[in-house]
């Protein structure tokens, strides 16, 4: 990644798929073609996955364009469903899901495929997410989907083949890495990829903050239910927080060097939440990646109260830094800093999403949020493991975190990886 020949890569996969979807919206005519959806211009859209995240989804690809209509909501659970379906009602003349296209449980997601619908948004906990994309390309459904997109290897390669397949089949997906969507960091990309700060030495990403909520186990609730509701805190479900929220920083570091690093050393632990309710997953993280070159860059990640917090990004150049959201210092050229403005990009991804289904020059960013998935993944294995982990290894890991069934019953929590005792498989 120090070569010119890097750079020249760096700039070339500015041009890809993710750049593309970020840019499409911010610059009309950047993207064009696609006549109407299904014989008209209204874009009708499933809901699956109802929780906050999910509900915000769905508010903001209403607000994204016009002609865009929610008419089918799946959810595992009932009152999730009926919470997310209230609020949505708010939407007025843009909401329209009647008792017949409301599905719940493990197979909700399937009927929610087979109504006429258009384009779905995947808002389940991460682990549910390869099956989920799986279904919805083999659907003919396009793709709005959060991150991330799995919680092991298996489910990252299932995606990877979804995204391909979506390819062939002309269908957009797009993912929930919203800052590739957002002004400040294009702008400030396109001037990193340009050379603004010189060859790339070096990159520091943090996602540190204190604890988010937490949902206790009560008598009349299975250990799956219990699971599936209380999803942060199970690897299975969430990845564990590095992968769940640190992904947007280890995105961005990934978009500033052209792609994943190729390995990872880490270290992290479980030394405040150390209770039932917090399953088995850790509460901080350190990671070292090397991209090729011998480029390294510090990841960290924590979720303890009363601590320092920090979530950003810093790419370091031979001449300069960069805060990739929106601003560079350089020798070479000086300081610069981002315009500003543009549309919120929670709604902005959305935007750009049913721009290109519409001119018919579709997104793809399925292998890219894949990639960045497998990139927090493979820091997990080395911290929960203590080894060094190569991208290709991570890549064809055998691991799967899934429980064996998927029905409500017994789930006995995952065991807490201990640093130099559980295994790399």
């Amino acid at each position: 990644m120090t070569s010119k020949s890097s750079g020249t890569h760096r700039r070339d996969f500015l041009k890809g798929a993710a750049a593309t979807a970020a840019l499409a919206g911010l610059a009309p005519g950047l993207a064009r073609g696609m006549g109407p959806v299904s014989g008209s211009d209204e874009i009708r859209v499933g809901l699956i996955g109802c929780g906050g995240r999910g509900s915000g989804a769905a508010d903001n690809c209403v607000k994204a364009a016009d002609g865009v209509k929610i008419v089918a909501m799946a959810d595992l659970f009932r009152d999730r469903l009926e919470s997310s379906r209230s609020h949505l009602m708010g939407l007025g003349e843009h909401f329209d899901v009647p008792d017949e296209r409301c599905f719940v449980g493990f197979d909700a997601y399937q009927q929610l495929l087979a109504c006429d619908v258009d384009l779905v948004i995947l808002a389940t906990p991460p682990g549910f997410r390869p099956m989920h994309f799986e279904a919805a390309i083999e659907a003919g459904k396009h793709v709005f989907m959060e991150k991330p997109v799995a919680t092991d290897a298996p489910g990252i390669r299932k995606v990877l083949a979804a995204a391909r397949k979506a390819k062939e089949k002309n269908l957009a997906v797009v993912a929930g890495t919203q800052r590739r969507h957002q002004k400040g960091y294009i702008e400030t990309m396109e001037r990193i990829h340009d050379g603004a700060i010189g060859e790339l030495v070096g990159a520091q990403v943090y996602w540190n903050q204190g604890g988010l909520w937490v949902v206790p186990q009560n008598k009349e609730m299975s250990d799956m239910e219990w699971q599936c509701r209380n999803w942060l805190y199970f690897t299975w479900a969430s990845g564990d927080h590095i992968v769940e929220q640190h992904i947007h920083n280890i995105d961005v570091m990934n978009w500033a060097f052209g792609g994943p690093p190729k390995k990872a050393l880490a270290m992290g632990g479980r030394q405040v939440r150390t209770g039932e309710q917090y399953g088995n997953i850790f509460d901080h993280f350190a990671v070292e990646f090397e991209f090729e070159g011998g480029v390294r860059a510090l990841s960290e990640c924590r979720q303890i109260d009363n601590c320092w917090n920090r979530v950003s990004e810093k790419i370091i150049g031979t001449e300069g830094t960069a805060n990739p959201s929106g601003s560079i210092s350089s020798s070479k050229n000086g300081d610069w800093r981002a315009s500003g403005g543009g549309k919120n990009a929670y709604v902005q991804e959305h935007t750009d999403l049913i721009e290109s289904i519409r001119r018919n020059e579709v997104l793809n960013e399925g292998e890219t949020v894949a990639m960045s998935t497998l990139t927090a993944i493979m820091g997990r294995m080395s911290a929960y493991t203590g080894k060094e982990v190569t991208l290709d290894f991570a890549l064809q890991s055998q691991e799967s975190l899934l429980p064996e069934r998927w029905e409500f019953g017994p789930l006995a929590t995952p065991p807490i990886a201990v640093p130099g005792k559980t295994p790399l498989i």
